[in-house]
């Protein structure tokens, strides 16, 4: 099987045309006819994410955080951006990213959260169709059972490893609805509240957007990383389904560049 057979496949998942008008998923760096060798599966790319997919004999990564997200000037060995784009050339190895448009595809991200957290009945807000794939920013699910804020607080703690958790006034009601958007969410707030949610769990919100909700709505806020830790495994699933001849590997590199003391 060729890159361009696995590119594809990811791409019936997740239509490039569902990603944000900012963003830049897809072919990153290299070629996609050779044969794939095995694929690595992380969340980012750096240095040590080309090194690891040499060493496991993959001549193919797929991150979801693209590489290349703004525009490159030069090619040098100025920042690790450049440093892995020269490396991955160097070694043959192609790189592709499924970033908001495996966030929005129906199945895609934030479905795998609502999964960590037991959820039920995942729905997509303001779905529309791309390719013959539902895709939105966003969804709204149940949980298996009610839970207070406190009961939820911890659930999320278990599920995702979260070292800490930002959180406005805790509810005083079960919480039964649940809004979910992986890494910064800012933007599906609006539609958690429209939908009437009980909370709104994502990885990043600005210090502003605590204010005024009161008793509305139960803001869980745990880390852009810690949301999407998931995503390789995702990747995974999507890809040995479809392509059950290409060997996949989960990267064993934790990339998080924010640590808490």
């Amino acid at each position: 099987m060729k890159i361009k057979d696995v590119i594809s496949a990811l791409e019936c998942f997740a239509p490039l045309p569902l990603q944000c008008d900012y963003d830049n998923a897809g072919l990153q760096v290299g070629l996609t006819e050779a044969e794939v060798s095995g694929v690595l599966l992380c969340l980012d790319i750096t240095e040590a994410i080309v090194l690891e997919a040499e060493k496991k004999g993959c001549n193919m990564i797929v991150s979801h955080h693209p590489l290349i997200f703004r525009k490159l000037r030069q090619v040098t060995d100025a920042d690790y951006v450049q440093r892995s784009v020269m490396m991955a050339i160097q070694k043959g190895i192609t790189i592709v990213s499924m970033h908001t448009n495996l966030d929005a595809a129906e199945g895609g991200v934030n479905y795998m959260i609502a999964r960590k957290l037991g959820a039920i009945d995942v729905q997509l807000f303001d779905a529309h169709e791309v390719n013959g794939v539902k895709g939105g920013e966003g969804v709204m699910a149940t949980l298996a059972e009610p839970l207070s804020a406190q009961q939820l607080i911890e659930k999320v703690k278990e599920a995702f490893g979260a070292e800490r958790i930002m959180a406005n006034e805790l509810l005083e009601r079960p919480i039964c609805k649940v809004a979910i958007c992986g890494g910064a969410g800012s933007d599906v707030l609006g539609n958690a509240l429209r939908h009437g949610a009980d909370a709104f769990i994502t990885g990043e919100m600005s210090y502003h957007m605590f204010f005024g909700l009161e008793q509305q709505l139960q803001l869980l806020v745990f880390g852009h990383y810690e949301t999407e830790q998931f995503t390789p495994q995702l990747l995974k699933e999507i890809i040995t389904e479809r392509c059950p001849e290409v060997r996949c590997e989960i990267t064993e590199i934790n990339t998080n560049p924010i640590k808490y003391y």
